[in-house]
């Protein structure tokens, strides 16, 4: 076979994903320096990365739960798309306080900075995202710059972020360890929409059915992403996933995270 053909026969294998690439993940490491130990036991991510290459996109997964359960995960709908990512686990409610959470998120998030090029990833190409609780997370990283700035990482140098069914008031199970009910709603500086500015990167709401969302998360993001058009910023997208309730919305939500990645990457992207 003379290099022209085998040149021609690997290129139709590759394209028929024969020469799939390998990936890898490493699990249970710590990314804090905290020493009591609840933290040691605790702060811990998982890193799944395709093998020799560099420069991939980095997505950092936190899991939903309520701030109260829960633990880290590399989505199933994120493995073998080229990407870094990275499942975190954080200290949950009411073992500790809101703020502890919201700085082991921070802290987890600094750490990806630091050390994701050691598995291919790409510093610059950083997604924060994570599902009900861990889009509240993410949210809360975005707008209020003081939680990754006490790690000297400023949050506008991650590229993009997409909660899913996060919660932009005061979290319901915060309010809880404040005495109220899910239904008594407050906006104080643990709620994102306290914090709407308009020099942050893009900003990718996504929610259930208005009408099968948990607590009317679907209304606090619509009121969140008009605030933030009022403030002046250009890139928040909301989206509303019709038929699906605050679990189902999950698995659709990721076509969405892929398509505005993509765009992002300045990809093409399918419809």
């Amino acid at each position: 076979m003379n290099k022209r053909v085998f040149s021609f026969v690997c290129f139709c294998l590759m394209a028929l994903g024969v020469f799939a690439q390998s990936y890898k993940q490493v699990n249970d490491i710590s990314y804090t320096t905290k020493q009591d130990a609840y933290s040691v036991e605790r702060l811990k991510l998982d890193v799944y990365y395709p093998e020799h290459v560099s420069n991939c996109p980095v997505v950092v997964w936190f899991h939903g739960g309520g701030l109260e359960a829960g633990s880290k995960e590399i989505p199933q709908r994120l493995k073998e798309k080229g990407l870094v990512v990275v499942g975190v686990n954080y200290r949950l409610l009411p073992k500790v306080t809101v703020r502890e959470t919201l700085d082991d998120a921070a802290e987890a998030v600094a750490w990806v900075f630091r050390h994701i090029s050691a598995y291919g990833g790409d510093p610059k190409k950083i997604v924060v995202t994570g599902h009900s609780a861990g889009g509240y997370i993410s949210m809360m990283l975005c707008l209020n710059k003081a939680w990754l700035n006490a790690y000297s990482v400023d949050a506008d140098d991650v590229m993009m972020y997409v909660p899913f069914s996060g919660q932009a008031v005061t979290h319901y199970n915060v309010r809880k360890m404040q005495g109220l009910s899910p239904l008594q709603v407050t906006i104080d500086e643990y709620a994102p929409i306290y914090w709407v500015r308009k020099d942050c990167p893009p900003l990718v709401l996504i929610c259930g059915d208005r009408e099968l969302e948990l607590y009317g998360r679907y209304d606090e993001n619509q009121y969140l992403a008009r605030m933030m058009e009022l403030v002046g910023h250009q890139q928040t997208y909301l989206y509303e996933i019709d038929g699906h309730g605050h679990g189902g919305m999950v698995e659709p939500s990721f076509h969405i995270l892929d398509t505005h990645l993509r765009k992002m990457l300045g990809q093409r992207v399918d419809p």
